[in-house]
C-alpha cells in the first residue's frame, strides 16, 4: 500500500493514539457511543481515537503554514463496539489512510482517491467495487422527498444500514424510530434503492425535474459530470457503481462518499466494506481560523487481511503435487511390499531428472496407490515376477477413461535398463497431447 501511496507523492505523518474528548465529540454521528473514554487524571478528559482522519484535521489546524498536502498513516484505532472477529469487527484494529489536503480544483483530488483505491486492490490482486454517492445529492434528496433538516442527519444513518437489511426494516426504522411519515419513507425509498454505472445514474436523475430543481443536488450532480470524465480518463470507471443507498453514518462528510466492496471469489461471506471514505471540506475549520479542504479514504486492514488469509488457506489447500511418475507395488499373499525395489525405480527415475513418488508405507493397498496415482501422467507397477525378469509395466494413469479401466490396465512391459528412456517418450508424448 505503502507504495502505491509514494507513487501518488504523499509522506508518511503520525498522529497521536488518544485526544481531548472535545476534539472527538460530535463528528461520528451515532457512532460516537463507540468512543472509548480515558480516565481523568489530570483535569483534561482524552478519549483514544476513532480513527485516522479526525486527528489529521487537527493536525492540520495546528500547521496553518502547510497548505497543500498528500499523507497517509498505518495505525490502531479503537472502538468500543461488540467484537466479531469472522466480520474483520475488532476493538482494537489497524487502519491504512490516504488523503489529500489543501485547495484544487474541484473533483481532481477526488479522482485520484478513487484511482489510488484500485491501484492498491490491483496490487493485493482483489476484485472490488467502488460504491460512490454525493452528500449534497443525498440531502437534497432528503429534502425534496420531505425531511426536515434537523432529521437529514439521523435519516441517513438509516439509509446507509441498506446494505445489512431490508428496505422493510430501514422503513420501519425510519418512520418508527425517527419519526417520518410512511410517505416520506416510501419517497426516500424510490431513490435510495437506485444504483448503477455513474453516466446512465447521472442521466436519470439530471431526467428528474423535481430533483434537478434542488439546488444542492444540481450542486452534487455538476461534481459527478466533472467526476465521471476524469474517471474515464484515469480508467477506473469501471470500478464505480453510483448506489444512492451509500449514506456514511459520520457527520464530517461535505461531497463525495465511497465505500469499497470486495468481490473476490469465495470471500468470507461476512466481511463487508474493506475501505470508506469522502470530501470533508469544513472538519479542519473546527479546530482552527481557516477551513482546509479535505477529501481521503481509510482502508480496514484487518479485514483486507481476512480476506487474504481466507485465499491463501484455500489455495494452500488446493495445491496440487507437480509429479510426473508414480511408483506402484502389487502382489500376493505373502507379498512384502517391494518397498527397497520402488525405492530404487524412483533413484533411477530422480537421476534422470524426472518427478517421482511412491507411497511412503511398507506395504501399501493397491486401493490406496491408485487414488494416489490419479492426477499423475504416468505409472510404473512393480511386481515379484516382472522384477525378477528384471522388467516393469508402465501405463497412462491420466486422462485415459474412467478409474475403474485405468485399474484394470495392466500396462506395457519394459526392461528395467529402457524404462527411463521410455518414461520421457510417454512423457513427451502426453505434452504434445495436451498442447
Amino acid at each position: 500500500m505503502s507504495d502505491v501511496f509514494k507513487r501518488h507523492g504523499a509522506v508518511s505523518l503520525d498522529t497521536p493514539v488518544f485526544e481531548l474528548r472535545e476534539i472527538l465529540a460530535g463528528k461520528y454521528g451515532e457512532d460516537s457511543r463507540l468512543i472509548y473514554d480515558l480516565q481523568d487524571q489530570g483535569g483534561e478528559i482524552c478519549s483514544l481515537r476513532y480513527d485516522l482522519t479526525v486527528p489529521f484535521a487537527r493536525w492540520l489546524a495546528m500547521n496553518a503554514n502547510v497548505k497543500q498536502i498528500k499523507r497517509y498513516q498505518i495505525a490502531k484505532v479503537y472502538r468500543r463496539d461488540q467484537p466479531a472477529i469472522a466480520r474483520g469487527r475488532l476493538r482494537e484494529f489497524y487502519q491504512c489512510d490516504f488523503d489529500i489536503a489543501g485547495t484544487y480544483d474541484a473533483m481532481i483530488p477526488d479522482a485520484e482517491i478513487l484511482r489510488i483505491i484500485v491501484e492498491v486492490f490491483k496490487a493485493l490482486q482483489m476484485d472490488i467495487t467502488i460504491k460512490i454517492n454525493h452528500r449534497m445529492i443525498l440531502d437534497g434528496l432528503f429534502a425534496v422527498a420531505g425531511v426536515p433538516d434537523a432529521k437529514i442527519r439521523t435519516i441517513s444513518s438509516a439509509v446507509d444500514k441498506l446494505d445489512k437489511s431490508p428496505w422493510t426494516d430501514v422503513k420501519k426504522e425510519m418512520v418508527e424510530e425517527k419519526g417520518l411519515s410512511d410517505e416520506v419513507a416510501d419517497r426516500i425509498g424510490e431513490y435510495v434503492r437506485r444504483s448503477g454505472g455513474m453516466r446512465e445514474m447521472l442521466e436519470t436523475l439530471k431526467s428528474d425535474s423535481v430533483l434537478c430543481a434542488n439546488e444542492k443536488v444540481k450542486e452534487g450532480l455538476k461534481d459527478f459530470g466533472l467526476l465521471v470524465s476524469y474517471l474515464e480518463a484515469m480508467d477506473v470507471v469501471d470500478k464505480v457503481s453510483f448506489d444512492l443507498s451509500l449514506a456514511r453514518g459520520l457527520d464530517y462528510y461535505t461531497g463525495l462518499i465511497y465505500e469499497v466492496i470486495p468481490q473476490t471469489t469465495n470471500q468470507p461471506t461476512q466481511v463487508g466494506s474493506i475501505a470508506a471514505g469522502g470530501r470533508y471540506d469544513n472538519l479542519v475549520g473546527m479546530f482552527g481560523k481557516k477551513p482546509v479542504p479535505c477529501v481521503g479514504i481509510s482502508f480496514g486492514v484487518d479485514r483486507i487481511f481476512t480476506i487474504l488469509d481466507a485465499r491463501r488457506k484455500k489455495s494452500t489447500s488446493e495445491l496440487s503435487r507437480e509429479v510426473d511418475v508414480y511408483i506402484m507395488a502389487f502382489g500376493g499373499k505373502d507379498w512384502n511390499g517391494l518397498l527397497l525395489e520402488r525405492m530404487a525405480v524412483a533413484r533411477q527415475l530422480w537421476d534422470a531428472g524426472i518427478r517421482a513418488e511412491f507411497s511412503a508405507k511398507e506395504k501399501p493397498k493397491p486401493l490406496q496407490q491408485f487414488n494416489a496415482s490419479d492426477d499423475v501422467p504416468v505409472g510404473i507397477m512393480l511386481g515379484e515376477e516382472e522384477l525378477a525378469n528384471n522388467q516393469v509395466r508402465i501405463k497412462v494413469t491420466k486422462g485415459t477413461g474412467d478409474k475403474e479401466s485405468v485399474q484394470k490396465d495392466r500396462g506395457r512391459l519394459v526392461s528395467r535398463d529402457q524404462m527411463v528412456e521410455e518414461v520421457k517418450k510417454l512423457l513427451s508424448t502426453i505434452d504434445q497431447n495436451e498442447t
